[in-house]
């Protein structure tokens, strides 16, 4: 009688690319090219899962190719009307792109960087061909990212950026961590969590770019109008209560949008244990109104970079 083969499982996000360098240690998965984990001295800057289970509350997938919710899943473009595959049944919306699911190759590979990429043949509702990577890298100053996505088939093609890190301090809930977003906007959303308008953040709940305690703030919010350093960069951070450590969050140019989500519909121990800071180069239902929406000719390149910094007293 045969015995059968003994074989180690496939993780559910397939190959774990580890990288490591100046105390940061990174690791990236085969399926969506994501972000699953990343320390510094040991100490997690993000919210991470275990490598033999799948992404909670899509914690540090890529969106592409866009962010966020379509309403309906339907939008017009080049004089025609799409129908997306609703990929979230509760809102009756399609969330958050195709490539999160998708198997990415890698491309090239060192010991403190990895580059992958994945060519996003047409899916429903999105008749185009684009060839993305996403590369990973990391120095003195933390984790960088860029993502690029060019239009290797016919016609143009709508086009947006988007992550899904959850930052972390590694304690049991953000509740008592000191949030700062560098937005001056925030959009409020209706029941499908689609923006209805945009408003100041002063005088709101939603004004955090002075830095202060979260508390019970219960957050889901698209916020913009960021402000930049002189440097180009708008930065994000988790802090402690004292100010000792903390996690930075940086987007550069053309990320036009933060996506802030308290994490209160994920299941324990999930639950509010980080803030998903998302950087988004358009905001929620760009398909259907165009806002800042990448439109992407054949050819065309676009480029995104955003990166992950902790931060300690000095």
């Amino acid at each position: 009688m045969t015995e059968p083969a003994v074989r180690e499982p496939v993780h559910p996000t397939g190959t774990q690319h580890t990288i490591a360098a100046h105390g940061y240690v990174a690791t990236v998965t085969e399926v969506g090219g994501g972000l699953r984990a990343l320390t510094y001295r040991e100490r997690p800057l993000v919210m991470s899962y275990p490598a033999d289970a799948q992404p909670v509350g899509g914690a540090g997938q890529l969106l592409l190719p866009w962010p966020n919710r379509v309403r309906d899943g339907r939008y017009d473009f080049g004089g025609e009307t799409r129908q997306l595959a609703i990929s979230e049944p509760g809102t009756g919306n399609a969330a958050h792109g195709f490539a999160r699911l998708m198997p990415w190759t890698v491309l090239d590979r060192d010991a403190a960087s990895v580059r992958l990429g994945l060519r996003l043949f047409p899916q429903l509702g999105y008749p185009h061909v684009l060839d993305l990577t996403v590369s990973y890298a990391l120095g003195e100053a933390g984790l960088e990212v860029e993502v690029s996505a060019v239009n290797v088939g016919d016609g143009v093609a709508p086009y947006g950026m988007g992550a899904h890190p959850y930052l972390t301090l590694g304690e049991e809930t953000v509740d008592d961590a000191v949030l700062e977003v560098p937005a001056a906007e925030w959009a409020p959303v209706d029941e499908q969590k689609i923006p209805v308008g945009r408003r100041p953040v002063e005088g709101t709940e939603y004004d955090f770019r002075e830095g202060r305690r979260i508390g019970g703030t219960v957050l889901d919010t698209p916020c913009t109008a960021l402000r930049r350093g002189d440097d180009g960069l708008a930065r994000a951070r988790l802090m402690t209560a004292d100010g000792s450590r903390g996690v930075e969050l940086w987007a550069a140019p053309g990320v036009e949008w933060l996506q802030i989500f308290t994490g209160d519909t994920l299941a324990e121990p999930y639950r509010r244990a980080g803030v998903a800071v998302e950087p988004m180069s358009c905001p929620p239902n760009a398909f259907a109104t165009g806002e800042c929406l990448v439109r992407l000719a054949p050819g065309e390149r676009v480029t995104h970079r955003w990166g992950i910094t902790a931060l300690r007293r000095a």
